[in-house]
């Protein structure tokens, strides 16, 4: 990985908007953390460090986040009717990103000091992008601040639990399954559902109006899942139901037009329906490990990770990739397959659960999710770097 961000990046397309370089440095990150962990997780390779630690965090911290950033940049000064970002200001984020994951990805084959200097290089420019959204949250003179406010809190609680992360990876281990639980929960599920549920209605045409009190109800109950959990283990089943059935009842207010014609659309809503099912079967799959001490291999944290966050981001990095290069807003018939592709790894993630639960011998099941989970960046990467590096014209 090789970039010289002077007079180049001055002129350059590529960094012409703020989610073209995150975008491509999130799904170069996922590609190049799905096959070392795959490696690792089969003998092939042996990894510098814990490579469940590396596979949470090359994707919660140099896969989502970039993205989250590629896309909060472009949109967050639309959400509050502030100017655009300076590209000097992205760009110096960008290159904070850019620089800590070289080094996070080279350390876990060559040496954990590499890696311990790249995620602290990595954590300064996540606590500096979100000081960005912050000034702009300060600054707006919009009145109605409901979702850029549950937004902003997401990604701060997000530098929250990086912050715990490497504490630790590096000095202190008891603190990796809090770290996890928060990342997962209060930043990547609350950041991702407060986009959704201010975007997807909008895109949908549905005039549904505002329901105020289910963002603050969904995160008390997201902060009493993780408490549950940090006193024992699989007893947050009852909140997770809670939350569940609570997802269900608003979606089914909101009357989405599903099916719907159109790909873009049927895939974020596609993500949304996820969310009540991956709560809800999370409930009744950690009340079963808790009664019978059955392993599920983390099934409820991937059902939403992937069936929800990952689906959407999909959804919604493809959407502004076409929107802002200048092609028109329609998927063709490969961006049409890509989305059902994304259902294809989310199935293929649970069924190696569901193997292991049930004792079967689940690594060539493994091996197809992984292989699917390369399948889906590498077409993805074929079909668009092109148009976020150049700007390319798509034809079908």
């Amino acid at each position: 990985m090789h970039m010289n961000f002077s007079e180049e990046a001055e002129d350059s397309y590529f960094f012409s908007q703020p989610h073209q370089p995150f975008f491509i440095l999130a799904f170069i990150s996922a590609l190049a953390g799905m096959l070392l962990f795959m490696l690792s997780y089969k003998g092939i390779l042996n990894l510098s460090v814990s490579p469940v630690g590396f596979h949470v965090y090359v994707f919660t911290y140099l896969m989502f986040t970039p993205a989250f950033f590629g896309f909060l940049f472009t949109t967050f000064p639309r959400f509050t009717a502030t100017p655009p970002i300076d590209k000097s200001v992205y760009m110096r984020i960008f290159s904070f990103y850019y620089i800590g994951a070289t080094l996070i990805l080279l350390g876990s084959i060559v040496t954990p000091v590499f890696s311990g200097i790249g995620m602290s290089i990595v954590f300064i420019g996540h606590f500096m992008g979100t000081q960005v959204l912050r000034k702009i949250y300060k600054t707006t003179v919009m009145e109605d601040k409901h979702d850029i406010f549950w937004i902003l809190t997401a990604m701060s609680i997000g530098v929250f639990a990086h912050f715990l992360f490497i504490i630790a990876a590096f000095f202190y281990a008891p603190l990796m399954g809090l770290s996890i639980e928060i990342s997962v929960y209060l930043f990547l599920f609350l950041l991702t559902f407060s986009v959704a549920q201010r975007m997807v209605p909008f895109f949908s045409h549905c005039t549904v109006e505002r329901n105020p009190y289910l963002m603050r109800s969904i995160f008390i109950l997201l902060i009493l899942h993780i408490l549950l959990e940090g006193f024992y283990t699989n007893s947050s089943f009852i909140v997770d139901l809670l939350i569940g059935v609570l997802i269900a009842k608003e979606l089914h207010r909101w009357k989405l037009p599903f099916p719907n014609p159109n790909p873009l659309l049927w895939i974020l809503h596609i993500a949304l329906f996820w969310v009540p099912v991956a709560f809800i079967l999370s409930g009744l799959v950690n009340l079963v490990t808790l009664l019978s001490g059955i392993s599920f291999l983390a099934l409820d944290i991937h059902m939403l990770v992937l069936g929800f966050v990952l689906t959407i981001l999909i959804g919604f990095g493809t959407r502004v990739t076409i929107g802002h290069s200048g092609n028109m807003l329609q998927a063709d018939k490969w961006t049409t397959l890509l989305f059902y592709w994304t259902q294809v790894v989310v199935v293929s993630r649970i069924l190696v659960s569901l193997a292991a639960a049930l004792g079967y011998h689940f690594i060539i099941l493994f091996d197809i999710s992984a292989t699917a989970w390369l399948l889906l960046f590498i077409v993805w990467a074929v079909r668009f770097f092109d148009v976020l590096i150049r700007g390319k014209k798509l034809t079908s």
